[in-house]
């Protein structure tokens, strides 16, 4: 009778810790769900109403949206009257800003010598000397007044109420090579280092690099094969977004970012080594179509990012190209980043998601 009595105590535990244990896991899985997060960036505009902004806001938020990312132009004042917009109809703000590359940015316009200059002579500050478009603006981090300005943009941004990060964005150095689907554009062959691609040969950078190194990049022969030369603008990023951390934190934020699909990439491609960086939260711009890749691409870029931050506690949300995504496509580019271990995905742009693609995430979401 006791073994009896004894078997059926035994039988009732190992019921109870099932019964938890797949509680439990059903639990873990409702967790994982919902921590993957949609965000998307949008450009605000200033001649938009208050009322505009509030359904958009809300549409975003009814089909999935979690965070909007938004660019003011690195205005304060017009990001303090959008984001309680987006923050009472469900949204995460994300004050997203360009940094090095600062087009148009009248301050630094009035300081030729902030700017990056490449092999070739040629300054980001002279409209006709400026590689690839016009926009491209690019000021160099070496130079203390051009990153105390940076560095004063982003606290400007982070002091507006209700901002959960600010989102750097063209956080590096003008694209050494070009996405390969990119190149016939500008009619360019692009298999080494070309003088006219490759920065910052500014007397800012120059010099700094002198003292540390005691050498001259302008002197060598082929300044590519230097490795203290690359290493040191990869730090002149990472200390930059290290001081934006800690501004940021100091304000109890985040500091988020938009980079180059995983990190090996994008060293190579802009001096940019994300996975070094002091940072929360990276938007790597998967984007597969400028890169003539396949759909299956963006798992891969995805799974690479996530081992590279294995070692770190940072979220990686893949960012998907939207314009050039049929809603099939979008569905399939969501589970990539899914299957492949990203937090969520980031839509370039909210204008791009049509009715029929937002059906998409939202039924995405929901699944």
């Amino acid at each position: 009778m006791r073994l009896l009595k004894l078997l059926m105590v035994v039988t009732l535990f190992t019921i109870m810790a099932c019964e938890t244990e797949e509680k439990n896991t059903a639990a873990s899985v409702d967790e994982q769900a919902e921590k993957f997060k949609y965000w998307a960036w949008m450009t605000a505009r200033a001649d938009m109403s208050d009322s505009a902004y509030s359904s958009n806001f809300q549409k975003l938020k009814a089909h999935g949206l979690d965070a909007i990312l938004i660019n003011t132009g690195t205005d304060p004042e017009l990001l303090r009257r959008i984001t309680p917009l987006a923050t009472d109809a469900g949204l995460e703000v994300h004050a997203w800003m360009f940094t090095t590359n600062r087009p148009g940015d009248t301050v630094a316009l009035q300081h030729p010598e902030w700017y990056m200059v490449s092999r070739s002579g040629k300054s980001c500050f002279n409209a006709d000397e400026r590689p690839y478009v016009g926009y491209y603006q690019w000021l160099s981090p070496s130079h203390p007044e051009a990153r105390a300005h940076i560095l004063s943009l982003v606290e400007g941004l982070v002091k507006v109420e209700g901002v959960t990060s600010v989102h750097l964005d063209y956080i590096r150095y003008p694209d050494v090579f070009l996405p390969i689907g990119l190149l016939p554009k500008y009619n360019l062959v692009q298999e080494e280092e070309l003088p006219d691609f490759d920065f910052d040969y500014s007397d800012a950078a120059v010099n700094k690099f002198k003292a540390l190194h005691h050498k001259d990049p302008r002197l060598m022969d082929n300044p590519a094969i230097d490795m203290e030369w690359k290493n040191f603008r990869l730090n002149e990023i990472r200390t930059l977004v290290n001081e934006a951390y800690d501004l940021v934190h100091g304000y109890d934020k985040q500091l988020s970012a938009a980079v180059f699909p995983y990190p090996e990439m994008a060293d190579h491609m802009v001096r940019q080594r994300w996975d070094k960086w002091k940072i929360d939260d990276v938007l790597p711009m998967i984007y597969h179509n400028f890169y003539n890749e396949e759909l299956d691409w963006i798992g891969y870029a995805t799974a690479q990012g996530i081992q590279d931050l294995e070692a770190k506690d940072v979220r990686l949300h893949t960012g998907l190209f939207v314009p050039e995504l049929s809603a099939a496509q979008l569905d399939t580019a969501i589970a990539e980043a899914k299957a492949n271990g990203a937090g969520g995905v980031a839509f370039f742009s909210a204008n791009s998601l049509t009715d029929e693609k937002l059906k998409v995430v939202k039924a995405s979401k929901e699944n």
